[in-house]
């Protein structure tokens, strides 16, 4: 057996790192490395867990692409520090943060560990195109945003979604069958349906206003219900269809959202992903000499040793 492909949703995990370590973690010369300590700790436990062959971090080289935002402006407004003309806008991100992102990079070039991204898009879309394309290996990605939860599938390959977003002790793996059941989608088609899901009820935390009165519930009854929000909305014209007033009050009152927001909810499968290097994850640092280099000088050097170690161990299959 080979072990299977593991994406990282980059920016989702080392947020997660940093919250969850004090800032009282430093370099030698007094530098905040909380981030860099618990994603590199993370990333040993991931590869301890699941074994992969193969295994690439995927980036934001645009955490607010353009044509999300041309189609519903609101997107992730609530979150740009500062608009620029020349490129994406810059992201509100605690100011401690920023500096470790460069050293996560480098931790992981001097490990061997390849990093993917695509101009114009997001991590999310990186994270699809990369499990969407994918004809040889098991796809895990592991991300603390739920929106990812539509790239799962049995075919051609299984891909399966480890969400973390309660943290890494308490992560949970799904797949086609989990999403359908936990949260009321239809079976048939479990991906798109949970980016539906989302669409009708909305994400506050992308800008994303959903339809007017209509919350998980009942997004999730009308799904079942209808099959899809394009039935859905085909029943708002059809008299005879049942839907109730109320609902096909909602649905006619944000019909330019609906016409609108689906594009920028649903993952991308189609980017132009460029990987940094080949994404076959190395028994051993390439760079050994810079790796020990920055173990000393961020004084991260328990958690350099548990990556080592995890790249050492053979692999060979998922472990659960």
């Amino acid at each position: 057996m080979t072990g299977p492909l593991l994406l990282l949703d980059g920016a989702s995990l080392w947020f997660r790192a940093y919250y969850a370590l004090p800032e009282s973690f430093t370099s030698r010369d007094g530098r905040p490395v909380n981030a860099v300590r618990g994603f590199t700790d993370m990333v040993a436990a991931l590869i301890t867990r699941h074994q992969p062959s193969r295994l690439a971090v995927c980036l934001d080289l645009d955490w607010r692409p353009q044509f999300r935002v041309d189609l519903v402006p609101s997107y992730k407004a609530h979150r740009v520090a500062a608009e620029l003309d020349t490129g994406p806008d810059v992201e509100e991100v605690p100011d401690t943060l920023t500096p470790q992102v460069p050293m996560i990079l480098d931790v992981l070039a001097a490990a061997g560990i390849a990093t993917a991204g695509a101009d114009g898009f997001e991590a999310d879309d990186v994270l699809g195109t990369l499990a969407a394309g994918e004809r040889e290996d098991t796809v895990v990605v592991v991300s603390g945003d739920r929106d990812l939860l539509q790239v799962v599938a049995d075919d051609p390959v299984p891909v399966r979604v480890l969400y973390v977003g309660r943290g890494l002790a308490k992560a949970e793996l799904f797949g086609p069958a989990e999403v359908a059941e936990k949260y009321g989608v239809p079976a048939s088609r479990p991906g798109i349906g949970y980016a539906e899901l989302a669409l009708l009820r909305g994400d506050p935390s992308d800008g994303l206003p959903g339809v007017k009165g209509v919350g998980e519930k009942t997004a999730s009854s009308l799904l079942l219900e209808y099959g899809s929000v394009a039935a859905l909305r085909g029943a708002v014209d059809d008299p005879g269809s049942g839907l109730a007033k109320g609902i096909r009050a909602k649905l006619t009152a944000a019909a330019d959202y609906l016409d609108a927001a689906l594009p920028v909810v649903r993952v991308a499968t189609d980017a132009d992903v460029r990987l940094s290097r080949d994404d076959v994850l190395p028994a051993a640092p390439v760079d050994q000499e810079a790796l020990a280099a920055l173990a000393t000088e961020l004084a991260i050097e328990n958690s350099v040793g548990r990556l080592e170690k995890a790249m050492a161990a053979p692999r060979g299959g998922h472990r659960e």
